[in-house]
């Protein structure tokens, strides 16, 4: 059991026969009334967010999420393949379900493929992948205003900010839950 006290991030329980997991938590204690905590959860089958108050003691059964170590190998469209690196057993998702997690994503990578009692409902990718720079606009001698940033896009097909001096076959790291460039690989 877990109360709502004691939400944080990521933590996920069962309320009303589904599962929800924790997006961002506030403890409120207003001047008149009760405390209580304001959260965004979200319906982790469905994938739909929510707000929602509770009081601190309200008890909720805690859901027990199974991670499992998979290779991400392909997609063809409408399906993303994973391989168990254990079993070689094969397990194709629905592109519609996955495609956010895998916008930093290349082939061969291990992520982690999220289950409830059986039921795959998504794809956490490692925090942190090296990619190849595919496009991006030259920078220039002497344009080197301080954090200045252009737009440079990498194998995977996915945008992101990167600093002036990095030019096309760079390869950079990139933090995969914010979108940001880290440095040079």
């Amino acid at each position: 059991m877990i109360v709502a006290g004691d939400f944080k991030n990521g933590t996920t329980f069962e309320m009303d026969g589904q599962v929800f997991q924790v997006v961002e938590f506030q403890h409120v204690k207003p001047g008149k009334g009760a405390a209580f905590v304001r959260t965004k959860i979200k319906n982790v089958m469905t994938g739909t967010i929510l707000e929602r108050a509770f009081s601190p003691s309200d008890k909720f059964e805690r859901a027990q999420i199974t991670r499992r170590d998979m290779e991400y190998l392909y997609n063809d469209g409408d399906l993303a393949y994973f391989m168990d690196t254990e079993t070689y057993e094969q397990l194709p998702l629905d592109m519609s379900q996955v495609k956010d997690a895998l916008t930093f994503v290349k082939e061969n990578t291990v992520c982690k493929v999220l289950s409830y009692k059986g039921n795959v409902f998504g794809v956490e990718p490692p925090m942190f992948v090296e990619l190849e720079v595919t496009e991006t606009e030259p920078g220039f001698k002497g344009d080197t205003a301080t954090g200045a940033t252009k737009p440079a896009i990498v194998e995977t097909g996915a945008q992101v900010k990167v600093p002036l001096f990095i030019n096309i076959g760079d390869k950079i790291q990139i933090d995969t839950r914010t979108g940001e460039y880290l440095g040079r690989a």
